[in-house]
């Protein structure tokens, strides 16, 4: 059984940052794709960024050259740097998993964690 486990989330300011991280449970780690998806009030959840197995990535237009996502297998761990936050950047943040594969915009693993809020105001 896997299990998404996600932490960082908080209140910061326009402009400011935040590290997200999704601690995996289970030994399949290494064989996993990641994603990190956000859910705003009223609208569709939607894929932030994502990254393969062997560390390709892949991000959303509205969050290229500020966030950076990025995965440590030997600490079985996802991470989601957030940099230059905006009001729009805030969301409910969810890890997902999906084994031999990648998170998409319409493929989505069978993993989820508990989601973190962001909030970004001033």
């Amino acid at each position: 059984q896997v299990q998404l486990v996600e932490s960082g989330g908080g209140l910061v300011q326009p402009g400011g940052s935040l590290r997200l991280s999704c601690a995996v449970s289970g030994s399949i780690f290494r064989l996993l794709g990641m994603g990190w998806y956000r859910q705003a009030p009223g609208k569709q959840r939607e894929l932030v960024a994502a990254v393969t197995s062997g560390g390709s990535t892949n991000y959303a237009d509205s969050v290229k050259g500020r966030f950076t996502v990025s995965r440590d297998n030997a600490k079985n761990t996802l991470y989601l740097q957030m940099n230059s936050l905006k009001p729009e950047d805030t969301a409910v943040y969810y890890c997902n998993a999906i084994p031999y594969g990648i998170p998409t915009s319409t493929v989505r693993g069978p993993y989820w964690g508990q989601g973190t809020q962001v909030t970004v105001s001033s």
